[in-house]
C-alpha cells in the first residue's frame, strides 16, 4: 500500500515555482471587442506549456543555469522526469557547485524510480551546502520507497526538527509506521498531518483505509466522507467509503457494492474494489463470466489476495477455459506445495487439456497416482535331500 501512494504525494516537496508567464496584451480600444465567451477548452496553461515557453530563452542563453533549473522544475511538475533530468544534468555540467541543482537532480531520479542514484545525488546536494528541510524529506521518502523504514523515520525526524509543522513529513512518518504494523502510531501521525493540511485528500484516504483495517468503520466513514467532499472523483476514497458499509453491524452489502463499482468507474487500478466485487458475486451465486475480469485485474495488482486465485481457477474451469484454469492451478501448487487438492486439480485438468490436443501434439499421459509394481517374491531355498540309507536286505 505504501508504494502506491508516495509517488502521488511528491508534489509536497516540489521546489517553489516562479510566477507564470506574462499576461496577454489588451488592445487599446476594449469597446471594439465583441461580447464573446472564451472557450476554456482551448486555453493552454500548466507546467508543461510553461516549460515549452522557456525553449526560446534557453536557446538564446544556453548556459543560463537558472533557466535550465526552472524548466527542469516545470518538467517535474508536468510529469516529465526524463526531460527534467536532462535539463538539470546540463545545468550541473555548467555549474557543479550549486547544491540546489543536485537536489533537483535527486528529485528527478526519485521520480524515475532510480533510488540509489537519487540518494547519491541528495548526498551531493548536502555536501554542496543545500540544507533546506525538503532534502531530508526527500531522502526519507526515498528510503520509504525502498522499504528501509528505520532510515526513513530518521530522516523524517530530521525534517521535523528543521520544520516542526511540515505536514508531508508527518504523513510519510505515518506511512512508515503503517508499513511496520504499528497502526495506532500511524493513525496519530496521519491525524497530525490532517490537522496541519485539512484539505489534502490523500491524508484522508490513508486515515480511512487504516481505520477500516482496524475495524473502526464509523471513524473511517467520517474521514472518507471528508475526502469525497474535497475530491469526488477519487476511486480510492469511494472504496474506503464502501468498505465501511461492509464492516458495519449489521453490514450493508448493497451500499458497499455500489461504492466499489463507482470506484472502478473512476479508477480501474483500485484492485481491492475488483476483489470485493468478485467476492460479492461469488457469494450471490452470479455467473462465473462476471467474476473472471474482476479477479484477473485484482491478481495483476496483488497476486497474494486470499482465495482470489482459487476462485479464478474454478471460474475459468466452469466456463470451459481449461488451459487458463490449468495455469492458475499450477500457480496454486507452486504457492501451496504438497497440497493434495490442487495437485489433483492439476492432474485432472491437465488430462482434459491433453485430450483436446491433436494426436500429433498430444504428450504422453501423466498419472496422478501409480501403484508401485510389486517386487517378485524370492523362492525359498531348496531343502537338501537326505542321503539314501543302504537296504538291510
Amino acid at each position: 500500500m505504501v508504494h502506491q501512494v508516495v509517488n502521488r504525494f511528491l508534489l509536497w516537496i516540489a521546489l517553489p515555482l516562479a510566477g507564470a508567464g506574462g499576461l496577454l496584451a489588451c488592445q487599446s480600444s476594449p469597446e471594439e471587442q465583441p461580447d464573446t465567451f472564451v472557450n476554456l477548452a482551448t486555453v493552454q496553461s500548466g507546467p508543461r506549456v510553461q516549460a515549452d515557453e522557456l525553449d526560446g530563452a534557453i536557446r538564446r542563453e544556453p548556459r543560463n543555469t537558472a533557466l535550465l533549473a526552472r524548466r527542469a522544475t516545470l518538467r517535474l511538475a508536468a510529469g516529465q522526469p526524463s526531460a527534467a533530468l536532462r535539463d538539470v544534468s546540463a545545468a550541473i555540467d555548467i555549474d557543479d557547485n550549486d547544491g540546489q541543482l543536485y537536489f533537483l537532480k535527486a528529485r528527478a531520479l526519485r521520480a524515475l524510480g532510480r533510488l540509489p542514484e537519487a540518494l547519491a545525488a541528495a548526498r551531493q546536494a548536502a555536501s554542496h551546502g543545500f540544507t533546506a528541510p525538503e532534502l531530508p524529506l526527500l531522502v526519507g521518502e526515498t528510503h520509504l520507497a525502498a522499504r528501509n523504514y528505520a532510515a526513513a523515520l530518521d530522516n523524517f525526524d530530521r525534517t521535523l526538527r528543521l520544520d516542526p509543522d511540515q505536514p508531508a513529513a508527518l504523513f510519510y512518518k505515518g506511512l512508515a509506521y503503517a508499513a511496520t504494523g504499528d497502526t495506532s502510531t500511524a493513525v496519530q501521525y496521519l491525524e497530525d498531518a490532517h490537522n496541519r493540511e485539512p484539505r489534502q485528500p490523500e491524508i484522508l484516504h490513508q486515515l480511512a483505509f487504516l481505520l477500516n483495517a482496524w475495524r473502526l468503520p464509523a471513524d473511517a466513514a467520517r474521514f472518507a466522507s471528508l475526502g469525497l467532499r474535497l475530491d469526488s472523483t477519487s476511486g480510492l476514497l469511494h472504496y474506503d467509503y464502501g468498505r465501511q458499509f461492509e464492516l458495519r453491524t449489521p453490514p450493508r452489502a448493497d451500499s458497499a457494492l455500489w461504492y466499489y463499482r463507482r470506484a472502478l468507474q473512476l479508477d480501474t487500478s483500485v484492485y481491492r474494489a475488483d476483489y470485493r466485487v468478485a467476492l460479492a458475486a461469488t457469494t450471490n451465486g452470479q455467473r462465473p463470466a462476471s467474476i473472471i475480469p474482476h479477479l484477473q485485474r485484482a491478481l495483476r495488482r496483488n497476486p497474494r489476495l486470499p482465495q482470489a486465485r482459487a476462485l479464478l481457477g474454478e471460474a475459468l474451469e466452469a466456463q470451459g477455459k481449461l488451459p487458463e484454469a490449468l495455469a492458475q492451478y499450477r500457480l496454486l501448487v507452486a504457492e501451496n506445495p504438497g497440497n493434495q487438492h490442487w495437485t489433483f486439480k492439476v492432474w485432472k485438468i491437465g488430462e482434459k487439456v491433453r485430450m483436446l490436443l491433436p494426436d500429433s501434439l498430444r504428450p504422453a499421459p501423466r498419472y496422478y497416482y501409480r501403484r508401485p509394481v510389486a517386487l517378485p517374491t524370492r523362492p525359498a531355498p531348496v531343502t537338501p535331500i537326505a542321503p539314501l540309507r543302504p537296504n538291510a536286505n
